[in-house]
């Protein structure tokens, strides 16, 4: 149960997590209302929101790469430092996330990567308010209905370079940390 919920975002349309995600933290929703009793302000339509809705929408790509790197983690390293006397702190810190370390890098990289041209999530929990919440995929959405296919063209494929560059990162950097001798 508790994997089809964190999986949840993968299969639903973005304007229907959105829409929930406005409902939850707008002035009426728990998390709206708990934040405006602490802040004094609103959460939804703000640069914050924006951010919490967008963690929400990218959770699974984080989810699915850190589960994979944890699983494959051997237990015996684990039930080694226990006998040495070292506490789960330590051999957290110590052990599981260096070995984990290339599937926390993509956890991290996916996730920012996905949410950097997500749109209908964006345009649901922070509109499109210049400057604070109008994102690089709600610009390109503006220029095509403004007819401006050149400068849509020029912001989308400032998209494409970054998102292939990150992809790039990614794949070099797990594969250096696999391969024998660091890819060498």
């Amino acid at each position: 149960m508790l994997e089809s919920v964190v999986a949840l975002p993968l299969v639903l349309p973005p304007t229907v997590l959105g829409f929930y995600a406005l409902v939850a933290l707008g002035p009426c929703g728990l998390l709206g209302r708990i934040w405006q009793r602490i802040f004094g302000h609103p959460l939804a339509f703000t640069f914050t929101g924006l951010v919490l809705a967008s963690m929400v929408y990218s959770f699974p790509f984080a989810v699915q790469p850190l589960v994979t790197s944890f699983e494959s983690l051997d237990r015996r390293l684990l039930d080694a430092s226990a006998v040495l006397g070292a506490g789960r702190a330590r051999s957290f810190f110590r052990i599981v996330v260096p070995l984990a370390w290339p599937g926390v890098v993509t956890a991290v990289v996916l996730s920012f990567a996905h949410t950097l041209g997500e749109f209908g999530v964006v345009l649901m929990v922070g509109g499109n308010l210049p400057g604070i919440t109008r994102t690089v995929s709600i610009d390109i959405y503006d220029r095509v209905q403004a007819l401006d296919y050149a400068g849509a063209n020029q912001t989308a494929l400032f998209l494409l370079v970054i998102s292939f560059a990150v992809l790039s990162v990614v794949y070099g950097v797990n594969r250096r940390v696999w391969l024998p001798c660091g890819g060498r």
